[in-house]
């Protein structure tokens, strides 16, 4: 098949790479002029294992080419950014993708297929992309086939994940289900799973909002244990010694483009009826200011204002910082007056080696699980004004002598720092 994706970004641009080295011919379209080079040139342009091999594999075969606008294919995949919208559920944002459904319609035909990959509210397809294409003279179902088939993938595992994990099929009719499961049977070896659209749509969004309300909980027990002195990371462990309790792991907030983001989705929709996914929510959001909060407290006896940031990025062992609450952490720390020095070996930006972030500092703060920050040697540590550490990840295993280490099990030992309401 002849396949256009429109963007090119973390999820767009493995599909596109992946349906490549399976065969298909692929254009791969995106709005940055400089995305488009420095694929046309060789190399891709984000941070995940494995994918520039198979990339290699894909030009090598002729397969993939990027370009600024879209061409006739077979099949169109949207794969853009939807970012919340500045409203009071931050409802998704969906101009990315009217845009991107716009930039195809001229080069559709009947028989083409239609997906849609990027993740969007309840109901978007069958009442926003729909009519688009309707309003176009096509006749889904018929004529054009339109379907929903969101991402199911870890960063950091996509290129295996898009082959293996099951793939929710949703078409807006069944035929559209049926066009949409054999192109994705060419490539996919998990089971194709048909649904609706919208049931689609809404179990993309679950999926995340589940993980945000379990994590939820573990934040509010890491408040729960600072406020009451009890170790609260002690107490996940052995409550997760019941059989059939599997408490989460807290950390400095939720970031990333899935589970900050998607269950706004749900609860825009449905506003009435969604008061724990805002609840949960608003606990997450509030961990930030908790770390702050906690930093501050701990800083009170600090001959200087430098603490020392280890990661950015919203998860460990990846480049992304979209939502990440590392970078709102680096951010309200800035405003309180402090200087912040950054060190993340996966962030370009942060251009700091460990030695140069660690000189001077009276706190390290970690903020990401990277690999690379499980243990921290004297390197790090032996020029710091205080040896200490704040583990908000609980990811450090092993530190130099002389440094003492804190998270959210034991922080309330070393300060009296108060628990921000949400």
């Amino acid at each position: 098949m002849k396949i256009t994706t429109i963007g090119l970004g973390y999820i767009g641009l493995p599909t596109s790479i992946l349906f490549a080295t399976h065969g298909h011919q692929i254009t791969g379209v995106d709005v940055r002029p400089g995305v488009v080079d420095t694929l046309n040139q060789g190399l891709i342009h984000i941070e995940e294992e494995g994918l520039q091999d198979l990339y290699n594999e894909a030009l090598a075969a002729g397969n993939f080419k990027a370009s600024l606008t879209p061409a006739p294919s077979d099949a169109y995949i949207i794969a853009v950014p939807t970012p919340n919208n500045d409203d009071t559920y931050k409802s998704c944002d969906l101009s990315f993708v009217e845009s991107a459904v716009n930039s195809v319609i001229p080069y559709l035909e009947k028989g083409n297929l239609v997906i849609v990959e990027s993740t969007i509210a309840p109901r978007t397809t069958e009442d926003f992309v729909k009519p688009m294409l309707e309003r176009a003279g096509f006749t889904v179902g018929e004529d054009i086939f339109l379907a929903h088939c969101p991402e199911r993938v870890l960063p950091g595992n996509i290129a295996y994940e898009l082959i293996h994990n099951p793939r929710i099929i949703g078409g807006v009719t069944p035929a559209c289900t049926e066009v949409a499961k054999a192109m994705y049977r060419t490539v996919v070896q998990g089971e194709l799973i048909a649904s609706s659209a919208s049931e689609a749509e809404l179990s993309k969004l679950m999926e995340n909002t589940y993980r945000d309300v379990n994590i939820a909980l573990a934040n509010e027990l890491a408040k729960i244990g600072t406020d009451l002195h009890i170790n609260a990371l002690k107490v996940i462990e052995m409550a997760n010694r019941h059989p059939r309790v599997n408490l989460h792991s807290p950390g400095p907030g939720v970031g990333g483009h899935c589970l900050a983001v998607d269950p706004y989705f749900v609860a825009a929709a449905s506003p009435n009826f969604s008061p724990l996914i805002q609840t949960a929510r608003a606990i997450n959001s509030s961990m930030p200011a908790f770390v702050v909060e906690t930093t501050e407290k701990i800083m009170q006896d600090a001959p200087n204002k430098k603490i020392t940031v280890f990661g950015l990025t919203y998860k460990g062992n990846i480049d992304d910082i979209r939502e990440s609450p590392a970078m709102e952490i680096v951010e309200m720390l800035e405003f309180q007056g402090f200087d912040v020095a950054k060190y993340d070996p996966h962030v370009e930006s942060a251009t700091l080696n460990i030695e140069e972030a660690c000189a001077d500092s009276s706190l390290i703060l970690v903020l990401t699980d990277h690999s690379e920050f499980a243990e921290i040697t004297e390197t790090a540590t032996a020029l710091m004004a205080v040896p200490r550490m704040l583990d908000t990840k609980n990811i450090v295993q092993k530190i130099a002598t002389g440094v003492t280490r804190m998270d959210f099990g034991n922080v309330h030992q070393h300060t009296q720092a108060t628990v921000p309401q949400i």
